[in-house]
């Protein structure tokens, strides 16, 4: 119902940079910038004609227009929110980013904790007389298999989230990843050696985790597994294919006494 001195609606879709489809009861449509309800009749900007007119209200479809009016203006609503949220989350990235040393290394971030994670010393062992043959490089051109190795069957430092979120910063450009330690009597295998003979070419066999990786900067990466980890040992690493020359940053995954610390 209308007042007697009639009801303005007034539609300012202009303030959103659009028009809207002010619907006809026979189907068409005339581009409005802006529309307003008076008592008898509708008037509208057309955008079409750049100007004020005016049509009988019993020709308007308002019904139809005014539900895709609310449909549009929801709808950029919703891309407001999306964008606010994805600024906020950058600015967040930015800030954790900011964080990290300018040294090369692998860095853990759990909340507002940043710790450095200390560099393993690997090792290359003879799998026949179980002689260490050399300290990773250069790497020992002796033919036969071998395994790279961490002292210890647990490492030092221990988390418990199942998907942790790891930053690299490397040395040089290499590649990286994350890879599922073996442990033996005592020791940790990082990776399997085959040594072809004569040619001397290495074969390295690694438990490669399937991560996510994402440049945030300049030889700066963030990388975190796809899947939930298993408790178990684990590493960072960096390398060269066929080269032997890794940079290992252990890790051990415990089961959390509290499931809520598994997402933290």
């Amino acid at each position: 119902m209308f007042s007697r001195f009639g009801a303005l609606l007034c539609f300012a879709l202009a303030a959103f940079g659009a028009t809207v489809r002010l619907y006809l009861k026979d189907g068409t449509y005339q581009w409005a910038r802006e529309y307003q309800v008076l008592q008898d009749r509708v008037k509208y900007y057309s955008t079409e004609r750049g100007e004020w007119e005016e049509i009988p209200l019993e020709m308007v479809d308002l019904d139809r227009t005014r539900k895709e009016s609310a449909e549009r203006e929801d709808a950029i609503k919703a891309e407001a929110k999306a964008q606010s949220e994805e600024d906020a989350a950058e600015r967040a990235a930015r800030k954790e980013i900011e964080r990290i040393p300018v040294e090369p290394g692998a860095y853990f971030i759990h909340g507002a904790t940043l710790e450095t994670m200390k560099l393993a010393e690997s090792k290359v062992v003879n799998n026949k007389r179980r002689s260490v043959l050399k300290v990773i490089t250069p790497v020992p051109m002796v033919a036969g298999k071998a395994t790279v190795e961490l002292d210890g069957e647990a490492a030092a430092m221990r988390i418990t989230q199942d998907r942790p979120e790891f930053y690299l910063r490397l040395s040089a450009e290499e590649r990286f990843g994350l890879v599922k330690l073996t442990p033996k009597k005592s020791v940790r295998v990082v990776e399997n050696l085959s040594i072809i003979p004569v040619s001397k070419e290495v074969l390295e066999e690694q438990q490669q985790v399937e991560t996510f990786k994402k440049q945030v900067g300049d030889l700066l990466f963030k990388i975190w597994p796809v899947k939930a980890l298993e408790p178990g040992e684990y590493a960072l690493i960096q390398f060269t294919e066929g080269k032997v020359n890794l940079q290992v940053w252990d890790f051990g995954v415990d089961s959390p006494r509290n499931p809520a610390e598994k997402r933290e």
